[in-house]
């Protein structure tokens, strides 16, 4: 692997050796905090070349244009400038001036190659983060369902996948992987519990397996969340609601220097705690903190460091089956073991040095640990499997998480043409110790050790993605990423030990052509995969270990009017093989080839200057290749969704919201005798700001309908029933909830 790095460093000095002087580079910053401004669009107002800046805010055009040319630079959320070309002698330092959201000053450009960006970048900044939950329903056409007390990880729906936890999208915080290998409780499991919503500075995601720097879960799509490197302002927030719902935060900026950006710290504080809406009491809590320094050594290397820490533990009522609310037995949030629930807690540890090796290369290097522990008990079946005891199920483990990520970029020109080069390494070591299924009773009473081992995972990974900006307004981007895997399990029911060594390597393009001012069209197509728990590998003797996954987006961003912005893209993902491990029952479940096709659209539009209105819809069908037709419905897959919904925005005064969330009825079973009822649930927000106050009101649920919001098709037995009955089970969604708060900024 080594040699191998050091081939793609060789090959990067020989890009850089091609480097011509010719052109302008410069970076751009917001005026006020001086952050990097990422997604700014350079564009020359005679040719319309455009180029954006990157993540460092740094911009590279091809050539010098002529002195009568100017260059014009706009962002969302800030005020566009113009510099004439005759006044540009050096590098650029630009400054932008904070300004209201304004879609007339978006500028479509391929250079960035990441068609999706536009629109994330506009949503986070009209709509905000006011929950952990609206972390992933940044993501257009991505839901999440809670079914199990608030605590565990959501179960996650994105381009007709029901995803479980995170099989098949790949979340990261800060460069540190959240989804986990061989859980407990499920392939790639991933809670974000532990992040503080309001922390969250950027969330960057793609669809479909086409980012090189993205390896193990990204085939729908992945989920790259980042912190803020430093607070505007200390605050400290109160918010209370129904349900005995209470929650804190507290945010401080304890060293600022923001003029020279030289150090910078912050910590924050959150604590949540709730009797929930179900009858037996859910009495969830989490605590969470946070804190993030950065520190300039000298003029080229920025250190940066992170420590996240969080506990949780809840009750909860679990999956019901309809014929119990049906009868009476229990009502529609009622619960048969309502003894279920868990606990968890995570601690993640992070630095990075970023250094500057020249103008115009960089190279960075982060080191990870999290400690994670994790305890749940649920009941499936009920008493289908132990008529006395009933079926619950303890699912437990505790892990250790060390990596690397290391990144080597270069920003140049080959002829005529401003290329950029990446070169990444990545490891990760995963360890856990006692990872256990068992049969219990009440929580208290070990009834049988089901499953007992412990499990270690190594992925080793490096890649190298080339981009160039060529004529006529076109971008291309070509990468190549190859992992290894070593798994192995320790099973102490049976005393042995099994090793496997795998690998797979993943081709992947991207091209995009700015067609006119108002157009641009891509396509991607690339391979990914997702791994298999390291029992089933050790158990198969690594067939279908990595199971890849071949996709392609065809698609389109327009700008009809000025203030309207759409994109579309058609998709087709087929997978290998959707063969995972169960945790729940700890066996082996195939499901054979599948394959995916859809579309995606979405719409923003900005009909005042603080009004906008924004609109998702999705389609996909989703089928399994390997069965006969009429039992090929692959159960839980989406096929139409939508969301959205209205903002009035202004920096002070009054600001409101009201946001929708559709998903249509679904298969929950391979022959669709059973469906997954849909549901329509809608949201409100209202909020008055002024000085350094914010008062809040919100609503979920606003017309308190009756919803499910997970859904499965599942086997149980009531103790009292002679024979078992297979049914939709589900977990109530949220009834109308009301909550206020105050913030107050310091």
């Amino acid at each position: 692997m080594s040699r191998y790095f050091i081939c793609l460093l060789l090959l990067a000095q020989t890009a850089r050796a091609q480097q011509s002087k010719t052109g302008y580079a410069g970076f751009i910053a917001d005026a006020r905090t001086h952050r990097q401004i990422e997604g700014a669009v350079v564009q020359s107002r005679q040719t319309n070349i455009a180029f954006t800046s990157n993540e460092q805010g740094r911009f590279y055009f091809a050539s010098r244009l002529p002195a009568s040319d100017s260059l014009h630079i706009s962002a969302l959320g800030y005020v566009p400038k113009a510099i004439a070309c005759k006044d540009i002698r050096e590098e650029l330092n630009i400054h932008l001036e904070p300004d209201v959201v304004n879609l007339r000053e978006m500028t479509l450009s391929a250079s960035g190659n990441k068609p999706l960006h536009n629109v994330g970048q506009l949503d986070m900044k009209i709509r905000g983060l006011n929950n952990a939950q609206e972390l992933l329903r940044m993501v257009p056409g991505l839901f999440i369902g809670q079914h199990a007390g608030g605590g565990k990880a959501e179960q996650i729906f994105l381009r007709g996948f029901d995803i479980d936890h995170g099989t098949d999208v790949a979340i990261t915080t800060d460069g540190i992987p959240v989804n986990m290998v061989s859980h407990a409780h499920g392939q790639g499991y991933a809670d974000l519990h532990f992040i503080i919503p309001e922390v969250v500075d950027q969330v960057r995601f793609g669809k479909g397996p086409y980012a090189a720097d993205k390896g193990n879960f990204a085939t729908a799509g992945h989920v790259a969340l980042q912190s803020k490197e430093r607070l505007d302002n200390s605050l400290v927030k109160v918010e209370g609601g129904q349900f005995n719902t209470l929650r804190t935060l507290a945010m401080v900026q304890l060293l600022q220097d923001r003029g020279r950006q030289k150090q910078g710290m912050y910590v924050a504080a959150e604590h949540l705690r709730s009797q929930g809406f179900f009858d037996a009491p859910q009495n969830f809590s989490r605590t969470n903190l946070f804190a993030r320094y950065q520190q300039m050594l000298g003029k080229r290397h920025q250190l940066d460091a992170s420590i996240a820490t969080f506990y949780s533990k809840w009750n909860a009522s679990g999956q019901i089956p309809e014929r119990a609310v049906a009868d009476g037995s229990i009502s529609f949030f009622g619960a048969i073991d309502p003894s279920e629930g868990g606990n968890t807690h995570r601690t993640n540890i992070q630095t990075r040095l970023r250094t500057q090796l020249s103008e115009n290369s960089t190279l960075s290097n982060q080191l990870y640990y999290t400690a994670y522990h994790f305890d749940l008990f649920s009941n499936f079946t009920f008493f289908l499997n132990d008529p006395v005891n009933g079926d619950q199920i303890r699912q437990k483990e505790k892990r250790g998480l060390w990596g690397y990520n290391g990144l080597y970029k270069h920003y140049g020109v080959l002829g005529r043409n401003t290329h950029t080069f990446e070169a990444g390494l990545s490891l990760r070591a995963d360890a856990t110790r006692n990872s256990q299924l068992a049969h219990t009773k009440n929580r208290a009473t070990l009834l049988q050790q089901q499953q007992w081992g412990n499990v270690s995972e190594w992925n080793a990974a490096a890649y190298i993605r080339e981009t160039v900006q060529l004529p006529y307004r076109i971008t291309l981007e070509s990468a190549l990423r190859f992992d290894q895997f070593i798994h192995a399990y320790s099973d102490k029911l049976q005393d042995t030990r099994r090793q496997k060594h795998t690998a797979i390597v993943s081709p992947k393009i991207n091209l995009s052509w700015q067609a006119s001012n108002k157009a641009m069209l891509y396509l991607s197509a690339g391979r990914g995969f997702h791994s298999n728990d390291a029992r089933v590998v050790v158990q198969t003797n690594g067939r279908e270990a990595l199971p890849a996954a071949w996709g392609a987006d065809l698609g389109i961003q327009a700008k009809p009017r000025n203030n309207l912005v759409l994109q579309a893209a058609l998709w087709y993902l087929a997978l290998e093989q959707e063969f995972i491990y169960v945790g729940d029952e700890g066996i082996v479940e195939p499901l054979g080839r599948t394959r995916r096709t859809g579309l995606d659209v979405s719409a923003r539009y900005q009909p005042l200057r603080n009004l906008y209105l924004d609109a998702d819809l999705n389609y996909a069908r989703a089928l399994a290749l390997d069965v006969s037709k009429g039992e090929d419905y692959l159960p839980l897959a989406p096929r139409f969704t939508s969301s959205g919904g209205i903002t009035y925005k202004k920096n002070t005064g009054w600001n409101g919201s009201f946001r929708y969330r559709w998903m249509g009825n679904r298969p929950a079973n391979e022959d669709n005798s059973l469906v997954a009822e849909g549901y329509f649930v809608c949201d409100a927000g209202l909020a008055y700001n002024f000085k350094r106050i914010e008062l809040m009101l919100s609503a979920q649920n606003l017309f308190d309908v009756r919803w499910k919001e997970t859904q499965f098709a599942s086997t149980s037995r009531l103790q009292q029933e002679p024979d078992p009955v297979t049914e939709i089970h589900f977990t109530p969604g949220t009834p109308f909830f009301l909550k206020a708060g105050i913030t107050i900024t310091l």
